[in-house]
């Protein structure tokens, strides 16, 4: 089944741009451009749009309507589903691990906002949650769907695949690609979009937490490319992982605030400290231990979560 075939509702603002950062570049003394992923267009924007074109699609076709996922209390992913699911007419339920930044703050007020039904769980066990979702579901006698955790299945995989094939039709080639990896299914998407329409591009995962993303990355490659058909070879070559972790998930980290001052200050970008404020700090440091050749156009993909700023102590 080929990409164009897959089922997709419309609820995103694409292609975003893409937009040289002249100022960075001068820093770093390397091309550093920025794909625009925080302008798509619902909530505050953000990578899950993508993969949610192609999870609210499949919901509506199984005739859904109560949609639940999950995540930590500050999740984009979670905020993102709910403003997507009532665009459509469903009925959003989100049931949050109690990590995090529980108070009316950040994308706890978003979430107000919508008046979406929000329940924490103290658990580190999301198989606790999805058993929760099932208890909730069949309690309320109306036909639901689950979403898994950053929506980073092989199905959420395919918003990341298209994106790779967008940036291949935005008239420019880049050498190294680099964005946040926090569940999984944006890297995976895009390192396997690089392999199928990026010829010659390397997909740099920057890693936010402490998931086992070595084993994650290929799984979901391996999955979303069997989805689509394509007899392919996954392995360690296809990809590159880095420890941008620091003291935790959710937790800011010196290297990833410093580069959330920098594209403040520099290009008037604002990043989050969760995700892109570490993803970006991983490019930083990529960039003065010289792994770019000076010539080299390196493509930083903004997933978005500018709701985190708002929450998270910096």
């Amino acid at each position: 089944m080929k990409l164009c075939d897959f089922p997709r509702v419309s609820l995103g603002l694409f292609p975003t741009p893409i937009q040289k950062l002249n100022n960075i570049s001068r820093e770093l003394r390397v091309n550093v451009w920025v794909k625009r992923d925080d302008l798509t267009g619902i909530g505050l924007g953000g990578n899950k749009v993508r993969k949610l074109e192609y999870l609210l699609a499949d919901a509506k076709a199984k005739g859904a309507e109560v949609v639940f996922t999950t995540g930590g209390a500050q999740s984009n992913h979670a905020m993102l589903t709910a403003a997507c699911a009532l665009k459509l007419g469903m009925t959003p339920i989100l049931i949050l691990k109690k990590r995090g930044v529980t108070a009316r703050q950040g994308n706890q007020l978003l979430e107000h906002l919508m008046g979406v039904d929000v329940r924490f769980m103290d658990t580190e066990d999301y198989a606790d949650i999805y058993a929760e979702m099932d208890r909730v579901g069949q309690a309320l006698g109306r036909p639901y769907y689950k979403i898994p955790c950053g929506g980073s299945n092989a199905l959420g995989s395919l918003g990341y695949v298209e994106c790779a094939r967008e940036i291949g039709g935005q008239g420019m080639h880049f050498d190294h690609l680099i964005c946040a990896e926090g569940s999984g299914g944006t890297m995976a998407g895009l390192a396997l979009g690089a392999k199928l329409y990026l010829p010659g591009t390397r997909v740099h995962g920057m890693m936010v937490d402490t998931d086992p993303f070595d084993q994650i990355t290929p799984r979901l490659m391996r999955e979303a490319a069997e989805l689509l058909g394509e007899d392919i070879e996954i392995g360690p070559e296809d990809y590159i992982l880095r420890d941008m972790c620091g003291p935790g998930y959710a937790i800011s980290s010196p290297e990833g605030t410093a580069a959330v001052q920098m594209m403040a200050k520099l290009e008037g970008l604002f990043l989050d400290p969760v995700y892109t404020g570490k993803a970006f700090a991983g490019l930083i440091a990529l960039a003065r231990e010289g792994a770019f050749r000076p010539d080299d156009s390196v493509l930083f993909v903004h997933t978005g979560g500018a709701g985190g700023l708002f929450a998270v102590e910096m």
